[in-house]
């Protein structure tokens, strides 16, 4: 691995909020780590960007340990989510700052800094400040200040969770095809599920300072590895079943003409682009959606069948 964490550790008193924890990210490939708030996702984030020390464990990057090093001898920059933008620099300014700090001269840091304005297409707002520019403009110029240290894994912090939902899933896009063009290695924290199914090459479910699954962003969503994964990666219905419950996706669950559960159709949601239907099973409620502009009745009854099952650990098969 080219990012290698393991038996991480950080501890507050008696509590551990990073927990011996072990993760690994292959070179040229984002990793995005995945939990909810309070997880330990950010303070794993921080001992690696070197901003705060592990009480345990070692950090590898292409086989170095950088435990010992600080932030600015360590081979990894950190986009925050604040952005942290210096607010009296101008935006060539802020992306030449870290060049300056490790002892460029002005004409090649300024230079540089340029080159790398236009690889994000700010170079025309390169004599602006901060206050004049958007949350998208401001997220590259970020983004440029972390590139142009060549670092050899960018960390980011939540980068997109101040932006709208349309920039948001623009910012996505974007922040995939420059790791492609720079063929970067990531490391991305984010508590959106939806940001981490699109942006990853593997996806890494956090809880309770430890990682519980790392994956695919279909071997997670798919193949759960407990029920906690498999609820916060998204819906899962429950079915009873002669065996016990059986579990799915609200997308794998369908209306059929015959199927091995009945139930009544209790409400109907109009969605825009689908209809979101819930459907009492022996009073289990069960969601399922559907892009037929043809209703189902409320009250109706209705036979359903699955497509994939979801189990886990602990589940009937």
């Amino acid at each position: 691995m080219f990012l290698q964490i393991e038996g991480l550790t950080k501890r507050y008193g008696d509590t551990a909020v990073v927990d011996a924890m072990d993760l690994g990210v292959e070179r040229g490939t984002i990793c995005c780590l995945l939990g909810p708030s309070g997880c330990g996702k950010t303070t794993t984030l921080r001992m690696v960007g070197g901003y705060l020390a592990p009480d345990a464990g070692t950090v590898e990057v292409d086989g170095t340990d950088i435990v010992g090093l600080p932030p600015e001898e360590r081979p990894v920059s950190t986009v925050f989510q604040s952005y942290a933008l210096f607010p009296h620099m101008t935006v060539l300014e802020n992306v030449a700052y870290g060049l300056k700090c490790h002892g460029m001269d002005r004409t090649a840091r300024r230079a540089e800094a340029r080159s790398m304005l236009a690889s994000v297409a700010m170079g025309e707002l390169a004599d602006a400040y901060p206050a004049q520019l958007s949350g998208g403009q401001q997220q590259r110029v970020a983004l440029a200040r972390s590139l142009v240290l060549k670092p050899k894994v960018l960390l980011l912090d939540e980068p997109l969770s101040n932006l709208d939902t349309g920039l948001r899933e623009a910012m996505r896009r974007e922040i995939r095809t420059i790791q492609r063009d720079f063929d970067l290695t990531m490391l991305f924290v984010t508590h959106d599920q939806r940001e981490a199914m699109a942006l990853g090459d593997t996806v890494a479910v956090m809880d309770g300072g430890r990682i519980l699954q790392q994956g695919t962003p279909e071997e997670v969503y798919l193949h759960p590895a407990d029920e906690f994964c498999a609820r916060f990666l998204g819906p899962v219905n429950e079915l009873p079943g002669p065996d016990g419950p059986v579990f799915a996706r609200i997308e794998d669950v369908a209306v059929v003409d015959r199927g091995p559960w009945e139930g009544t159709v209790e409400s109907c949601t109009f969605l825009g682009d689908e209809l979101s239907y819930t459907v009492s099973v022996s009073g289990h409620p069960i969601t399922i959606r559907s892009q037929n502009r043809e209703h189902l009745t409320v009250g109706s009854s209705v036979f359903l069948d699955i497509a994939h099952r979801l189990t886990w650990k602990g589940t009937a098969s």
